[in-house]
């Protein structure tokens, strides 16, 4: 399953795959495959993604299309 807010969210901010990938301490390759839903994404990458973006791991998931924590 790709995941369109959280390519977007990143492109947005021009922030490159490889400068999460760092953030996150995966590869690009891993995070590249975190996007495209090829590799699925752990709760420790999301709480991580969540709190460096400042949104709700649900707009990460795609599941709401606001990006508001609750």
């Amino acid at each position: 399953m790709q995941f369109k807010h959280l390519k977007d969210i990143r492109t947005d901010n021009d922030i490159k795959q490889k400068e999460i990938a760092a953030y996150l301490n995966v590869s690009q390759n891993t995070y590249s495959q975190y996007e495209t839903g090829v590799i699925s994404l752990t709760a420790e990458i999301l709480i991580k993604l969540s709190d460096y973006y400042n949104v709700s791991v649900d707009y990460l998931l795609d599941r709401t299309n606001n990006p508001k924590r609750y």
